[in-house]
């Protein structure tokens, strides 16, 4: 009887101890509008989880009652104790100052570590955000440090724009991560079954002897080509007056032609043009009517003034009214950036795509233009709108982005992709990650927080450190026991995913000379050391000409144009920033 009893009393206890409830629920605004990419904080299991394309969400909690938090961009943070059992219908109120919506991110940050800043540089009527420098941190007081991903390109070809014109680049014109991905340089396929792959190399600093340089290449998955998801394109074409010169409107005009040809029948094309006032121009088509996208595209002339603002919603409006679920729906915005009429600021543009991104629709903006050109605002467009952002020089850069490297630019693996890297103080003395430099007003902002960005499909996405060995490093060099550098933590988020992923990666001091490394990062190394030269850095050491220019030579494809050019480049800027001197007339004898 009394084993009975016992029996009965743990099967009650027994019971409860492994129950488990499935809470649901979704999450709106204000307008009873669903909001999807809500974050979901579950406080019991420190569980972080997102609302989906509808603003609904579901997990399983151990408890019948539990705590949850829910942010979001642009409205207040919402708390609550809640029943597990129970639908959860979340209403999520706007912010009053839009504080979050406003707030600049950051790009890269060190827990705990100030940064100075300095003046903004003007060229012409172009505008570019003020950058400054990461500074040599010491590994001992700060060995954890995080940066944001993405595969923006635009400043390698920017940077040739300005070198080609026989003009000084602009320090802040220049981001040497952008540079670097500009060449998809390193690239590996990751495991099957795998979205990223994350290798590592340590070798010695070419600019600064007794230092090192630490390579983090992340490879993301290749899309099958033939299985790629159905496309919703909206070309949202700048034709306003400061668009009709021969590198503006015609330009764009030869590359939206150049990508319709690789359309195909389960796509659909919409075009949006704005100049003077804002209007549909092409009605959701078949991709399999390329004549009739072709003759519409064709027919865009450039007048008028720049409605940015309006144009931006209409472009998202169609966009959504189109909306394939499990497809690419995308945005291709294609301006100089000089809106003029609306909201205009940086901003402005911040708010209204913070917005807009709760769609589900991603933004490309394709850069044009010189004199006027606004840098600075298509890189806020491109970073709030979940996107990617290439400057177009020339229509074989044109052709490299929307025909070569279509699936790299327009179809997305992974949003939110951030890495945090700690290091060892017994192998890092002090470390200093190159590029990935962040905006002045972000720094400024105590209250800035890191924001990841959106990785293509087969992209090379490199991360460079320039390190300061301790003297336990130095001795590990010349054995034969690698050991731990540091600790890599890659998050992201897959596509129409909730969930948060990890992928952890141990990084072994696997030292190698410069001369022994794969050509491709010993490549990396010329093309940062002219990023170095041209911001004028501090940090070049004993960079100069020479030294990029045989780094370069010794490790480029032949085969490979790109890398050509870049060393035609490397000539060009020399000439331009080190002209010969005129040798002085011998004096004549009398």
């Amino acid at each position: 009887m009394k084993k009975a009893i016992l029996y009965c009393l743990l099967l009650c206890f027994a019971i409860p101890a492994s129950a488990q409830y499935y809470l649901r629920g979704d999450v709106k605004d204000e307008k009873n509008q669903p909001l999807q990419n809500v974050k979901i904080f579950l406080h019991s299991a420190r569980s972080i989880y997102y609302s989906g394309s509808y603003g609904s969400f579901g997990f399983t909690v151990p408890n019948a009652y539990d705590s949850l938090s829910f942010s979001l961009d642009g409205y207040e943070v919402k708390s609550l104790r809640v029943k597990s059992d129970l639908w959860q219908s979340i209403v999520l109120k706007t912010s009053a100052s839009h504080a979050n919506n406003n707030k600049p991110k950051l790009i890269s940050i060190t827990k705990d570590l100030k940064q100075s800043s300095r003046l903004n540089l003007f060229v012409s009527n172009e505008t570019y955000f003020q950058l400054v420098e990461n500074e040599f941190v010491k590994a001992a007081n700060f060995p954890n440090t995080g940066f944001s991903l993405n595969v923006n390109k635009a400043s390698y070809s920017n940077v040739r724009r300005f070198i080609n014109m026989k003009s000084p680049v602009p320090p802040d014109a220049v981001r040497v991560e952008e540079m670097l991905n500009y060449f998809n340089l390193h690239y590996r396929e990751p495991d099957p079954g795998q979205v990223f792959r994350v290798e590592s190399q340590m070798t010695s600093c070419p600019w600064n002897p007794g230092k090192q340089l630490l390579f983090l290449n992340v490879s993301a998955k290749k899309l099958n080509l033939e299985k790629i998801p159905p496309g919703n394109f909206v070309f949202l074409v700048d034709v306003s007056g400061s668009m009709d010169m021969p590198n503006r409107l015609p330009l764009l005009k030869a590359a939206f032609q150049l990508f319709v040809k690789n359309l195909r029948a389960i796509d659909t094309v919409s075009i949006v043009m704005y100049g003077g006032t804002v209007g549909i121009w092409l009605q959701p088509t078949s991709g399999a009517e390329k004549d009739k996208i072709s003759k519409s595209i064709e027919e865009l002339t450039a007048a008028g003034d720049t409605p940015g603002e309006s144009a931006i919603r209409a472009a998202y409006k169609l966009a959504e009214s189109t909306f394939i679920k499990g497809g690419n729906n995308r945005v291709i915005l294609a301006t100089d950036g000089d809106f003029n009429v609306g909201e205009t600021s940086e901003k402005a543009m911040d708010e209204l795509i913070t917005k807009q991104r709760q769609t589900g629709v991603y933004l490309t903006c394709l850069g044009v233009g010189m004199g006027n050109f606004k840098d600075s605002k298509l890189q806020t467009l491109a970073k709030k709108g979940n996107g990617n952002y290439a400057y177009l020089d020339d229509i074989a850069e044109a052709e490299k982005v929307l025909v070569k490297e279509l699936t790299q630019t327009f179809y997305a693996v992974a949003d939110d992709v951030f890495m945090n890297v700690e290091f060892n103080p017994a192998m890092v003395k002090e470390y200093r990650l190159l590029g990935f430099d962040n905006k002045k007003e972000a720094i400024a902002d105590a209250g800035s927080d890191l924001e990841g960005g959106e990785i293509g499909s087969g992209n090379s996405t490199l991360a460079v450190f320039e390190i300061v060995p301790t003297q336990q490093n130095q001795l590990t060099i010349s054995t034969t026991v690698a050991e731990e550098l540091a600790v890599v933590s890659l998050r992201y988020s897959l596509l129409n995913d909730t969930l948060n992923h990890r992928l952890n990666y141990n990084i072994k001091a696997d030292y190698a000379q410069m001369d022994k490394i794969d050509p491709q990062l010993k490549f990396g190394a010329a093309v940062l050391m002219l990023g170095l030269k041209l911001k004028n850095s501090k940090f070049q050491g004993i960079t100069d000409w020479d030294l990029i220019r045989s780094t370069a030579q010794s490790a480029a494809d032949k085969n490979d144009f790109l890398q050509k050019e870049f060393l035609l480049l490397v000539d060009k800027a020399e000439k331009l920033y080190e002209p010969k001197k005129k040798k002085k007339a011998k004096p004549k004898d009398d």
